[in-house]
């Protein structure tokens, strides 16, 4: 039986509903840094503990079983390994996490004031405070850093004059009998300068006032700029530096100290820093950066050159610039053809876009996911997935092919289920989409719109999408606003107008924005569309990014790296296998991917006994949630099942099945394979069966099916989503007749195909997808623990902390040192 005042408690014998609720809380705030996986990696960073790499990731699994808490996992993990309440409650308090601790504390002290972080000039007065109530008496341990702080027992903590040396972290400690709480942490600059700013030595006011301003700087390509400014005032104040007017993007800009390790030339500018407190800001003032280029020029005579001469060789004597060349930390793409509608007209080329893409993307060393036919749940769900994969420097590109809509400049992609009339809410918003991207602080961001963009008069929300100003931003639309995008119509298979031409231009070594160009004029001279559809790009890009830049690794984050690992996992084909059945006869059973969730399964006769006339396998009794008409199983040819695309790649002499939608497999996969055959002494036909298990193949173990996510992307569109806001009436479908000299088209938005008579374009190419899996794996690397291990004492304990970076550098080393001792 659980007690929650006793800290020695193992937490595997926390109650089952203590459990759950704590479990809920880690794992709705994981994106916050504050869930399991930050719980996880200050667990094993505890030399008294320890936990792998490797268990953290078999935790994070857990999310593809349909009842699995990650959460749950690494609690027992912790619990095996002797962790008490009490190291729980420490390792919770660390990270600030203090809904969770309201799960296993019990209720006792209450902190009713807690000390501010500040930042105050050296020689003026410095006060932290902390006022607490409890069920008997309370008293008060003040500390900085680790330090406990002697005859420091007042709620207030008063340093006066305060001197440079007192800059640190402090923390109050609140006895109330045996219980114990302890107050947030604050953080204190000093500032060694003049104090003829208005304010005298013994009165702070909590007034924010710059202190310490920028100064300009001349200097030259990879050399390393420091800016710095400051302020004083209560609570601390934030810092977030700008260049030309717009604010920079990277972690370091939001610090104090700006610091930029390798300059380029297109660093220069003027800067300043936005300095707020609550809702009072003020600016630095502006100064200017020069970078000139690094240059190396040979002269025959001796000649002397200052630094002002280098900076004027920039615009006509740059001879060897050493600017690095844009590069990207990984390429990963998510490309979605939707073409089965439930309630709209039906298209074909998305599956032809998506494959050729899909091929030459990967030829850039783009990890690609493909994806056919999803519907609304499915597609928000795959957009988690992808947006887990962005860190910083990644190059994130999204394709959609299918209908869509444009309303007040912004795009929507309609899902397969949509309902017949559709609006917002039942459809993805590319530009919230763009906004989860743009807080990854991804190196480029690329979007390729194949649909419709005709205004949606039954749908009047207007969502109000606040984007970053970012330069790396690029769209590339099918077709101009308010006009369709069309697909050539044909019996057989073929491209839409867009990938048509785009797929002749993308593995051109060119800037993004210059190879659309040339894609916009080869579709302009395309006698078939003009004047109907013309390619529109924009673009916020202001460097020479293209698809084509190297790859260059930063390692990322211990969670991107294990996102990356399971999101490979979740591509992986089952291996091939042979079955050995009692006749003597041995079967082979193989598979190959068309896309990200379309897979093929193939049967083929290794070996019959001499005497058997007649032998052949077939699988049977597939998982319902595939839906796979039998009719099309289980057949001589590839094409007979649909399998166009991959036809020339896969062996012959087999029986082909043909496997859609693997998003919604819900359970493993498991399948008959059933031999039958006959000999020459008799003539019944004999059957063997045998069952296999493959488990969950390709995308399947992402459980993309599922309704509700842990981070849904029902934030992606933050629009009404309830079937009685759908609204009653929607345009009819209109059909486009455009004969031409070349045949006739269809919108992506609308109409049924027509008959067209143009020569099938060559639609497949590229590389074989019938490897085991769609991209490499990408192994986490381990890291090393710290310090020393938490004391014995019933006192030692560690605290909720403030998301500064400085304090989450802190907070490791507290946790394992800090020694308390009852007064």
């Amino acid at each position: 039986m659980s007690d929650l005042s006793d800290r020695s408690l193992n937490v595997n014998l926390l109650k089952e509903p203590v459990l759950r609720k704590l479990c809920e809380v880690l794992e709705k705030s994981n994106s916050d840094n504050k869930g399991w996986r930050k719980l996880g990696d200050l667990f094993s960073k505890s030399r008294r503990f320890r936990m792998s790499s490797d268990e953290i990731e078999m935790c994070s699994l857990k999310v593809l079983e349909l009842d699995g808490s990650p959460s749950r996992m690494l609690l027992r993990l912790m619990g095996d390994r002797g962790c008490t309440l009490g190291h729980l409650i420490d390792f919770l308090q660390t990270m600030g996490q203090t809904e969770a601790l309201q799960c296993v504390k019990p209720p006792g002290i209450q902190i009713l004031i807690q000390p501010q972080s500040v930042a105050v000039i050296a020689g003026h007065n410095l006060r932290l405070s902390c006022y607490a109530v409890g069920k008997a008496g309370v008293q008060y341990q003040w500390f900085k850093t680790k330090e406990e702080l002697p005859n420091r027992s007042s709620p207030d903590l008063v340093i006066s004059p305060v001197r440079l040396t007192d800059a640190g972290f402090y923390i109050c400690r609140v006895n109330c009998g045996d219980n114990f709480e302890f107050s947030q942490w604050a953080q204190v600059d000093v500032f060694n300068v003049a104090t003829s700013y208005g304010m005298g030595p013994h009165s702070l006011e909590g007034r924010l006032k710059v202190v310490i301003q920028p100064q300009g700087q001349r200097l030259l390509v990879g050399d390393t700029l420091q800016l710095e400014c400051g302020a004083v005032g209560r609570p601390i104040p934030r810092y977030h530096w700008h260049r030309n007017g717009v604010p920079l993007l990277f972690p370091e800009a939001s610090k104090r100290r700006l610091l930029i390790p390798y300059l380029l030339l297109e660093h220069q500018g003027k800067y300043r820093c936005e300095i707020s407190i609550n809702n009072e800001r003020t600016w630095t003032n502006e100064v200017d950066v020069f970078v000139g280029p690094r240059i190396s020029v040979q002269f025959t005579g001796a000649v002397e050159c200052s630094e002002d001469d280098v900076f004027a060789f920039r615009e006509g004597l740059l001879l060897n610039s050493t600017q690095e060349p844009p590069y990207a930390t990984d390429k990963v793409a998510l490309l979605i053809g939707n073409l089965s509608y439930q309630n709209h007209p039906q298209l074909k080329a998305p599956m032809v876009d998506v494959y050729d893409l899909t091929n030459l993307l990967r030829q850039l060393n783009f990890k690609v996911v493909s994806l056919l036919d999803l519907t609304e749940s499915e597609m928000r769900n795959a957009v988690d997935e992808f947006l887990l994969l962005l860190h910083k420097g990644v190059y994130g590109l999204l394709y959609y092919a299918g209908h869509g809509y444009e309303n007040y400049g912004n795009s929507f992609m309609v899902p397969v289920d949509a309902p017949n009339p559709y609006r917002s809410a039942n459809c993805l918003c590319v530009q919230s989409i763009l906004k989860l991207m743009q807080e990854k602080e991804t190196g480029l961001n690329v979007f390729l719109l194949d649909m419709c963009r005709k205004r949606n008069i039954h749908d009047e929300t207007t969502p109000n999408i606040l984007l970053k100003v970012t330069a790396n931003i690029v769209f590339g639309y099918a077709t101009c606003q308010d006009a369709e995008a069309f697909e050539l119509s044909s019996s057989g298979f073929t491209n839409g107008v867009f990938i048509k031409f785009l797929k002749q231009r993308l593995l051109e070594d060119e800037k993004i924005t210059v190879l659309l160009d040339r894609v916009a004029e080869d579709m302009g001279q395309f006698v078939a569309t003009k004047g109907k559809q013309a390619l529109e790009i924009r673009s916020s890009l202001s460097e020479r990014r293209a698809l084509t830049d190297p790859v260059l690794p930063d390692g990322g984050s211990d969670a991107g790296r294990s996102h990356s690992r399971q999101w490979a996992k979740a591509h992986e084909l089952p291996e091939s296998m042979c079955l050995d059945f009692d006749c003597g006869a041995q079967i082979k059973l193989g598979f190959a991917a068309e896309f990200s969730n379309v897979m093929v399964i193939y049967t083929h006769i290794v070996k019959k006994p001499e005497d058997m006339s007649f032998c052949q396998a077939h699988v049977t009794n597939l998982s319902l949630d595939l839906d796979v008409d039998p009719k099309e199983m289980n057949r001589e040819t590839p094409e007979e099942t649909g399998i166009y695309l991959l036809s020339s790649s896969l062996p012959q002499h087999c029986l082909y099945t043909r496997l859609s939608s693997l998003q919604k497999l819900k359970d493993q996969l498991e399948f008959t394979v059933c031999l039958q055959g006959s000999f020459k002494a008799i003539d019944e036909l004999v059957e063997w069966t045998t069952d296999v298990n493959i488990g969950k193949p390709l995308i399947a173990k992402l459980d993309l099916h599922r309704t509700m996510r842990r981070n849904s992307c029902l934030q992606t569109c933050p629009m009404p989503h309830s079937p009685s806001q759908s609204p009653c009436h929607s345009p009819k479908p209109e059909h486009f007749h455009h004969p031409q000299d070349h045949g006739f088209l269809s919108p992506h938005c609308a109409s049924p195909y027509l008959e067209v008579y143009l020569p099938l374009q060559g639609a497949v190419g590229g590389s074989d997808l019938t490897s085991s899996t769609l991209y490499d794996n990408c192994c986490p690397s381990g890291h090393a623990c710290v310090a020393s291990d938490l004391a014995n004492s019933p006192a030692r304990a560690s605290i909720p902390i403030e998301t500064t970076d400085d304090i989450s550098e802190l907070q490791t080393v507290f946790i394992n040192s800090l020694q308390l001792h009852h007064q």
